[in-house]
């Protein structure tokens, strides 16, 4: 089962990052040719000598951005189904069907693993950002992952501990505060990142940012809502082929 649900997720996941690679091709690379054009004014003011292309701009945009939004789709459609075989029956109180268990749980990945990190280090332009500190700031973005992860893995255990006790409501407005808590903590220690250059235009890093939060939510929505279809057809058979029931007769 697991295996067939693999397989499905990382279909689903391929599907896509095609989406998501043609949503980057009309509203992030846009941001990202203005980047590169800002990033060559300053070379220019600056008498900076041409680096060599090693890949011209044309791959980049295109068969470049194809690949990896492939890539990390199937990635995640991957992990996806893997974490879905786990919480199907165990969210929910075992009452959610495969689709809803599906939207929720890509809805709480989109949230947890996208717009939390998002709030302390937002995407930038490839062409902004010093290159020698780049390995420093995958790292402390990957840490605000882990962070914000473990803090809905615990603030979940909150909750079904303090079920019994508070009820529903109650229980997860405690276990709600507890992750904020966390994440707050969390954003205060972290050291701030802020190295985009002076000039730059500040409309060209907005609509970068809401394309890359948009690249994600067409990558999550169309896991959440494709693989909760493909895990239904798997996990209700016996609902889809029972026949109809014949009329009583007169």
């Amino acid at each position: 089962m697991v295996r067939s649900l693999l397989i499905r997720g990382m279909l689903v996941g391929a599907v896509a990052g095609v989406l998501a690679f043609a949503f980057a091709l009309i509203f992030g690379e846009p941001q990202v040719g203005h980047a590169i054009d800002f990033e060559d004014y300053l070379a220019k003011m600056h008498h900076d000598p041409a680096e060599a292309e090693i890949v011209s701009r044309g791959v980049q945009r295109t068969w470049g951005l194809l690949t990896g939004t492939l890539a990390m789709g199937v990635a995640l459609g991957g992990l996806f189904s893997l974490a879905y075989a786990w919480a199907y029956g165990r969210i929910g109180n075992g009452k959610l069907g495969p689709r809803a268990t599906s939207a929720l749980l890509a809805l709480a990945a989109y949230l947890t693993i996208v717009i939390v990190p998002f709030t302390k280090y937002p995407a930038n332009p490839p062409t902004v950002g010093n290159p020698d500190t780049i390995g420093r700031r995958t790292v402390l973005y990957f840490l605000m992952i882990v962070i914000s992860l473990a803090a809905a893995i615990a603030a979940g255990r909150i909750r079904r501990q303090l079920l019994p006790a508070l009820g529903a409501w109650n229980a997860a407005i405690v276990a709600f505060v507890a992750f904020v808590v966390v994440i707050a903590v969390a954003q205060l220690i972290l050291p701030v990142v802020h190295e985009t250059p002076q000039g730059f235009p500040a409309d060209v890093l907005y609509r970068f940012r809401l394309a890359s939060l948009g690249i994600n939510a067409t990558i999550w929505l169309v896991l959440g809502l494709g693989f909760g279809a493909a895990a239904e057809r798997l996990l209700s058979p016996a609902a889809r082929r029972a026949p109809a029931a014949a009329p009583a007769a007169s």
